[in-house]
């Protein structure tokens, strides 16, 4: 399909313009401010989460040496 005067751009230059645009975006690199970024996803820097994950979980050691019971006992006498 050719018009008179005009010629066609083939897929040539379409792909290429793609891959200068896909290299630009791969190796692209910008300063990214850490503090700005922080304050935009809205993390507070003095407040820091616990340590441990198991902090917030009662203390059931109390159970424990409450309900362990010492049953090889039973097993030793004949």
């Amino acid at each position: 399909m050719t018009t008179e005067g005009v010629t066609p751009v083939g897929r040539g230059r379409a792909k290429a313009k793609q891959i200068k645009v896909a290299r630009k975006l791969k190796y692209y690199s910008p300063d990214t401010d850490l503090n700005r970024l922080q304050e935009e996803l809205g993390a507070d820097s003095r407040q820091s989460g616990p340590s441990d994950p198991y902090d917030d979980e009662p203390d059931y050691s109390d159970y424990a040496d409450k309900y362990n019971v010492d049953d090889d006992d039973e097993y030793d006498e004949k």
